[in-house]
């Protein structure tokens, strides 16, 4: 992986450290590609605060290129939300064929599509301006990948470092009566091969997860420059994450929202394609 970026050194962080930091969104990098897991960071490249696991999330994702959107969540109602980029190649419309992947993890869920730029600026957006800028509501999938053998046995900052195991994002189509779902009650199935794994209603562990896109427009305009249109917010998971197999089709289905669909595949086949796809992407 070649060195990524050239960014403004971030408050706190001296050039040594950022090094260090640099160096980590490398070996980070190098391991997605090549497939080669790591067990964990060496222990002087491991992000301390979540400035630095940032700081690696943005190096890593200069990468992969333009940003497509960005995954935004909270592990409860009360948490204040962390977010991490998505590159804009990662994305691709229901029905596409995901091939490549190590890890394979798949979570539901709820996804926004700006339609107007929310630009940084000093006053906070309310609810209705964020609203406002919202042009449709889909229902999706994230893919996760992750560079670490197993992302559970990692701390936690150096799984955010890894753009928070971001691997992929799939949208479904839009659905125009968004604004009447209460998605507190609204239910959700997650199937792998015609076999239902997952069965929830309002389980988005944000609760009010409408709560997570002012709070982006504006807390998180110090990475983003502020939101812009074109772009996706996803925002959390409601089944957790379920890993699937090399061969597996994925179903998710809200109650409400919709319907959307992704295909697994080993690299080995990029060759052999899937009728019906709209979409491959590595």
């Amino acid at each position: 992986m070649q060195e990524v970026g050239t960014r403004t050194v971030e408050k706190g962080v001296s050039p040594v450290r950022r090094s260090e930091l640099l160096d980590a969104a490398n070996l980070l990098g190098d391991a997605r590609r090549t497939k080669t897991a790591l067990l964990e960071l060496p222990q002087a490249l491991r992000p301390t605060s979540e400035i630095e696991a940032f700081l690696i999330q943005d190096e890593l994702a200069v990468a992969y290129g333009e940003a497509g959107g960005w995954k935004v969540g909270a592990p409860t109602p009360e948490a204040t939300p962390i977010f991490a980029p998505m590159p804009k190649m990662w994305t691709a419309a229901s029905g596409a064929v995901v091939r490549g992947l190590r890890y394979r993890g798949v979570e539901a869920e709820v996804a926004f599509y700006l339609g107007k730029d929310l630009p940084a600026r000093a006053a906070a957006y309310t609810r209705e301006e964020v609203g406002a800028a919202i042009a449709s509501c889909h229902p999706a999938i994230e893919v996760l990948e992750s560079a670490y053998e197993d992302p559970s046995k990692v701390d936690r900052l150096s799984m955010l470092a890894d753009l928070q195991m971001h691997g992929g994002f799939i949208y479904g189509p839009a659905c125009a009566e968004w604004h009447s779902i209460d998605f507190t009650r609204e239910s959700v199935m997650l199937a792998v091969d015609g076999v239902v794994r997952v069965e929830k209603t309002g389980a988005n562990t944000a609760g009010d997860l409408l709560r997570l896109l002012p709070w982006l427009a504006q807390e998180g305009t110090s990475r983003t420059g502020g939101l812009k249109a074109g772009q996706w917010i996803t925002t959390g998971s409601w089944t957790g994450n379920t890993l699937v197999e090399k061969y597996s089709v994925v179903d998710v289905q809200f109650g409400a929202l919709g319907r959307a669909e992704v295909r697994f595949e080993p690299e080995q086949n990029l060759e052999k394609g899937l009728p019906g796809t709209t979409r491959t992407f590595i």
